[in-house]
């Protein structure tokens, strides 16, 4: 699966917007902390998760970032994670239809 990771971190300036956001990608990725979510997308799932975004933020109060770290079968990201939480890259679970 041709699969790649991104970290997603979101500065959403209403209470209202943010909640839509959080719930959004909570169906697409791993909550690390506050505003920010671990992915493994395909190229069809990020277009998605963007065209998604674009149509509940506010483009002139709202900001997200998609950091791209590369495919997920093959990243090994240098973290530095300080505090009671440490980072650990998402793996691939299979899929059950």
């Amino acid at each position: 699966m041709d699969q790649r990771l991104y970290i997603v971190a979101y500065d959403i300036s209403d209470q209202k917007r943010w909640r839509r956001v959080f719930k959004l990608m909570k169906g697409f990725g791993e909550w690390m902390q506050l505003s920010v979510f671990q992915c493994r997308l395909t190229p069809k799932q990020h277009a998605e998760l963007i065209a998604l975004l674009d149509g509940i933020i506010h483009h002139t109060e709202d900001h997200i970032l998609l950091l791209d770290f590369g495919h997920a079968e093959n990243v090994s990201p240098r973290v530095v994670s300080l505090g009671k939480t440490s980072f650990t890259p998402i793996e691939h679970e299979p899929v059950i239809v």
